[in-house]
């Protein structure tokens, strides 16, 4: 089957398709980046509501994006990748996955040496208080290919509790690129597994950017890159840990090819949260090169962040590093804006904001506004 046949078996939701009971809680949609309205340029999206695909559609031929059991009839060698990177048996979380009788998740493909150039949008939304949303995603890249995903995963207005589970499966092919952003906004008591793998083969590149600045009942998150030769790989992460949080976050880079590379950065702020910090590079052949970055800031005496860098050389020659820093605002700093005028809440506002903001570098302008915007608000003096 060609691809515009797939792409004619592809959803299409227009703004009738909304239930009138979302109207008021879709606008949850937009603080995440996915765009309702049609007025952002975007390749295509992928909307997944509770257990349920509401929106598959791609503007793109060589841009497939597909509810993924569609996706396993369409191409039968996606069977072969489910569970290839992620072990089923991993934890209880996985084991859930594996058990669905019903597969729902999302299936993006990019066809060889196309270079995708607006965002792709997927969102993942609880909208039903105590759901259970356990999801599989498959992402694929041809070689020399390119796409950006802009990932949003959030609750509706009045939604506090919850589950979100999901295992992502991510393959960039020979020469390939994927930028992938997640921004994460969930509702206070919302318990959240992803397990996530990406596989990175000869001279691909794979961008991951994360941010999550509301509140959480608990996330849990480690997701590995695998590395072949000449391969690169970037995470980068942003988190305002609000009081109750418990946040567990970080990045595992596997460089087993030569003169693969890697680097984990992250900046994290606690309010009256627990929040765990991990990084691991391993440095697996010969050329090469993996760096960390953690940089902490607590509010209050009730604040934790609790920072694990790791590093592990299993070749002479590959060079790993690593820094990692945590402490609160500091006085002079402080006490600089205040003498400019500033009253103690704006000045620490003002502190906060631009320590988050050297957090992810290199975004497309529209989603680097985007997050500006989102740590704007969460720094604001009245968030603080």
């Amino acid at each position: 089957m060609d691809s515009l046949d797939v792409q004619r078996k592809q959803g299409r939701m227009k703004d009738s398709k909304y239930d009138k009971k979302l109207k008021e809680e879709i606008s949850a949609l937009d603080r995440v980046g996915f765009d309702t309205k049609g007025e952002a340029e975007r390749s295509g999206s992928f909307l997944v509501i509770n257990n349920k695909e509401e929106e598959s559609l791609s503007r793109e031929d060589a841009l497939i994006i597909l509810p993924i059991t569609l996706a396993l009839e369409e191409y039968p060698w996606v069977k072969d990748l489910l569970f290839s990177l992620v072990n089923k048996d991993k934890d209880k979380w996985t084991k859930m996955v594996a058990e669905e009788e019903q597969i729902v998740g999302s299936f993006i493909y990019v066809k060889e040496g196309v270079k995708v150039q607006f965002p792709t949008q997927s969102c993942f939304f609880l909208h039903n208080e105590g759901f259970d949303q356990i999801l599989h995603n498959v992402i694929v890249l041809d070689p020399g290919s390119k796409l950006d995903v802009i990932t949003g995963c959030t609750t509706g207005n009045l939604v506090t509790r919850g589950r979100h589970i999901a295992v992502t499966e991510t393959f960039v092919r020979e020469g390939a690129s994927l930028s992938y952003t997640m921004i994460h906004d969930w509702g206070a008591k919302t318990l959240v597994y992803p397990r996530t793998a990406i596989k990175v083969e000869k001279k691909g590149s794979y961008t991951s950017n994360y941010v999550a600045l509301t509140k959480v009942g608990e996330i849990q998150s480690n997701p590995v890159a695998y590395l072949s030769d000449e391969a690169t790989v970037k995470f980068s992460s942003i988190i305002y840990g609000r009081p109750g949080s418990l946040i567990d976050m970080g990045s595992r880079v596997i460089l087993k090819g030569r003169g693969s590379s890697g680097e984990i950065i992250s900046r994290v702020v606690s309010k009256r949260s627990r929040i765990i910090s991990r990084g691991y590079i391993e440095g697996g052949n010969e050329g090469t090169k993996g760096h960390m970055e953690c940089n902490g800031l607590l509010l209050d005496k009730k604040s934790s962040i609790y920072a694990v860098p790791e590093l592990e050389a299993s070749h002479i020659d590959t060079e790993l590093s690593h820094e990692a820093s945590v402490g609160k605002i500091a006085g002079e700093q402080l006490n600089y804006l205040m003498s400019r005028g500033l009253d103690e809440e704006s000045a620490r506002s003002l502190l906060i904001r631009g320590f988050l903001e050297g957090g992810i570098k290199g975004l497309p302008r529209n989603i680097q506004d985007r997050i500006d915007a989102m740590i704007r608000k969460a720094t604001s003096k009245e968030s603080i």
